[in-house]
């Protein structure tokens, strides 16, 4: 009797659960048919957000009525009445209109964790991307600078990190792999040059290492760039501008208004040329490809099959970074070079596919393969005749990789002891082969003095991960994480007979996420975790595998607010510590492995609606960065940043017209560990008007309103002109563009 008890008492809730009923459905895009991810859903209380297929359910439900309601910045919000009956599963499908951007109609909710995706949202929504270089910015507290004419992967800086090309931030672009590891240039290489900005439709982002699908490189945070599955209808688009600058751009959609139905399948091909003399004294010849093409069809009405292809190819040359005693002199000019035959030539070729399929109970089961091929021959010239006093220290830098992935996720929602959940479970496979990774001495781009560096990269990473997110309460939700990756290395030294050495190492990586919803206009988040970036198989496998994966641990304690129904507010305290800080070495102009740091600091963002159709933006970050075990008067860590604000006025499309006037500024940094030298920081304003009538729109573009003379990046360097008895350390930079005026016409058709 006591047996059946016990069998009673855990058998009867279950049946009547399974007696419940259950919504599901999902949501596109009324004009497209592209499905919507990151819509915040709500019913009757409990929260959620719509997957990569635009899907959402809820289980476990009781019969009647009850109010669903579906939001995302920039569409009509949506409400819908349901009567369920019991046992019942309902599918209900949304179709949203796009309309004006209403922070009004923004609620904080537990789903998601402190809605990570409402930030870029609002932003993108906003302030569309315009460059290659708003990419990036559409990240709050991220800054970038180009120091190599616009064919050079920017530097990229976050979170007191000078996290130069990459080594402290993940990129990705439609799930596939943006770093490139053990790149000839430096670890974690992130050249996002590949993508046509025009066609760039979400930012997804977060700062620190608390994802359990997020691996390598994620320190500092992570960013995911999603292009449009569908052209809402095709363009043409025209650029031209100062300084011998001009762009085109075309996107064609290939199917149209046929692609409805059920098959719901759209295709296009988007294609675009960029050529620029540039600013600099010297004319950088800059040319720069790509094309781009995607395919969509719902295979059934739960798989949905996505195809893509691009192509990228540039190349340039560049004036390098100059000292600021060579300008001061009068030797050369604000805008000169020291070294004109610097420059390079890039390309990637990529390949993509992705099938999402939706299971029983709202699960989404996603299968990804991804492949590269990528070239890449750099020439620099740091320090100019300190080695080399008759020919130069001009380098080259070069290789040609082949990247082959997998990635797959099962996510499902589930219950644990009466709790609404949501279960996640990946692998994720990544192959590189680098062919001839190079360092050597050169001369005028075409000789070769001697061979630095030669070698063969392998490199192999194995991951898997399992998270579960629990809502504790209506206002409590906790998210678990544990991730394991493990690297095969492989280097063979072209140099050295072939000699050939291998290492291999494991990381793990928990996480924890939880957030408190005190009501719907506040809610904190706790997150912390372990981290990681891995180390350059050139410097790994000489340590037969020790310090592969140094490890980072993060932890941030913030709040999303809504004080006023038209401000948004996300602030957070933060710290980080790591085992390893990549470091930039200037004369071989790459980055190697260095001491262990810890950073903590403050950031703040704000969003408020003025009026309808006006909005203003800010973004303050304060770090506090330094070197662990050093002496106090020398722990600084070079070229930190320690404050930072970026912000502006957006205005949203009013009788034809939309635009915005913004600004970044980078407080002075500290340019070598003693403090003795300091790089300069500076304050820029841009601005953008856009006037839209019937098929056309014309753009007018203003970089660096003011005509600010500023230096976009900096180094400490010890460096020697040709006719210096010897070398001096100081400030080397590269300036950054004066004001710089574009206009664009756009034809849509």
């Amino acid at each position: 009797m006591k047996n059946l008890h016990t069998f009673l008492f855990i058998i009867l809730p279950l049946l009547a659960w399974g007696q419940r009923a259950a919504v599901g459905g999902k949501i596109a895009d009324a004009e497209t048919g592209q499905y919507l991810a990151g819509v915040s859903v709500t019913l009757d209380g409990q929260t959620g957000i719509s997957t990569e297929n635009g899907s959402f359910y809820f289980a476990g439900l009781s019969a009647g009525t009850h109010l669903l309601r579906v939001s995302i910045p920039g569409y009509t919000t949506q409400e819908r009445q349901l009567t369920l009956r019991e046992g019942e599963t309902l599918q209900a499908d949304f179709q949203l209109e796009t309309g004006n951007v209403a922070l009004n109609e923004i609620t904080v909710q537990a789903a998601g964790s402190h809605q990570r995706g409402v930030l870029s949202q609002i932003d993108i929504r906003l302030r569309p991307i315009l460059n290659s270089q708003e990419i990036l910015r559409m990240v709050p507290g991220l800054f970038m600078g180009q120091h190599a004419g616009g064919g050079k992967a920017e530097q990229i800086f976050l979170r007191g990190f000078d996290i130069d090309h990459g080594t402290d931030i993940q990129l990705t672009v439609d799930g596939m792999p943006v770093n490139m590891v053990s790149h000839a240039h430096g670890q974690g290489y992130a050249d996002l040059h590949f993508v046509i900005p025009e066609l760039v439709e979400q930012v997804n982002f977060e700062k620190g290492p608390y994802r359990a699908d997020k691996g390598n490189f994620v320190t500092a945070g992570w960013v995911d760039f999603r292009t449009r599955e569908t052209l809402d209808r095709s363009f043409a688009k025209l650029e031209l501008g100062q300084y011998g600058t001009a762009r085109s751009v075309l996107g064609l959609d290939l199917l149209g208004k046929k692609s409805g139905g059920a098959r719901n399948q759209s295709a296009y091909l988007a294609g675009e040329y960029s050529y620029s003399d540039s600013y600099f004294d010297a004319p950088q010849f800059f040319n720069r490809a790509n094309v781009q093409g995607k395919y969509n069809i719902d295979l059934t009405p739960a798989t949905r099959l996505n195809l893509s292809a691009s192509h990228f190819w540039s190349r340039w040359n560049h004036s390098g970074q100059i000292p600021d005693r060579a300008v001061a002199s009068g030797l050369i000019g604000f805008y000169g070079a020291i070294d004109p035959s610097e420059g390079g030539e890039t390309s990637r070729s990529n390949f993509n596919v992705q099938l999402l399929t939706q299971t029983g109970g709202g699960g989404l089961l996603k299968n990804q393969f991804f492949y590269s091929n990528y070239n890449f021959e750099l020439y620099s010239n740091f320090t100019f005749f300190l080695e080399d006093s008759i020919n130069g220290d001009q380098i080259r830098q070069k290789e040609g990789r082949n990247l082959l992935g997998y990635t797959g996720s099962f996510t499902q929602p589930n219950r644990i002891g009466g709790l609404r959940g949501r279960f996640q479970a990946g692998v994720q496979y990544r192959q590189d082969w680098v062919n001839d990774v190079e360092l050597s001495h050169t001369r005028n781009r075409s000789i070769t003095e001697s061979n630095i560096q030669l070698g063969d990269v392998r490199e192999a990473n194995v991951a898997t991960y399992l998270s579960e997110e629990l809502e504790l309460s209506s206002k409590i939700t906790l998210e678990l994480g544990l991730r394991y990756d493990h690297f095969f290395n492989r280097y063979t030294d072209r140099l050295q007979d072939n000699q050939t050495a291998n290492a291999q190492a494991g990381i793990v990586s928990p996480k924890l996420n939880v957030s408190y919803t005190s009501s719907k206009y506040l809610q904190w988040y706790l997150n912390a975790g372990r981290g990681f970036h891995s180390n350059d198989t050139r410097v790994a496998v000489p340590q037969d595998g020790r310090d592969i994966l140094p490890p980072a641990y993060g932890s941030d304690l913030g709040a999303v607010w809504k004080p006023l129904p038209r401000l948004y507010v996300n602030t957070a305290l933060w710290y980080l510590w790591l085992e390893q800080e990549f470091v930039y070495v200037g004369d071989a102009g790459v980055v190697e492995p260095g001491g262990r740091t810890r950073r903590w600091g403050a950031d703040l963002s704000v969003r408020y609606q003025l009026t309808k159709h006006l909005f203003a933006d800010i973004d303050v970050n304060w770090t506090n960065p330094r070197a662990i075990g050093e002496p106090s008067d020398a722990n600084f860590l070079p070229l930190a940043p320690r404050f930072t604000t970026v912000g502006g006025l957006s205005l949203s499309p009013i009788k034809g017209f939309s635009g915005s006037l913004r600004y970044r500024y980078m407080a002075d940094r500290l340019a070598n560990e003693d403090n003795s030298i300091v790089a300069e920081g500076y304050f820029v304003p841009d601005l953008q008007l856009n006037y839209r009538f019937k098929s056309w729109e014309l753009g007018f573009n203003v970089q660096n309103l003011l005509n600010t003379q500023w230096k976009e990046t900096q180094f400490a360097t010890l460096s020697r002109l040709q006719n210096e008895p010897e070398g001096v350390e100081e400030i080397h930079f590269t300036p950054g563009t004066p004001i710089f005026a574009r206009i664009a016409l756009t034809k849509y058709f």
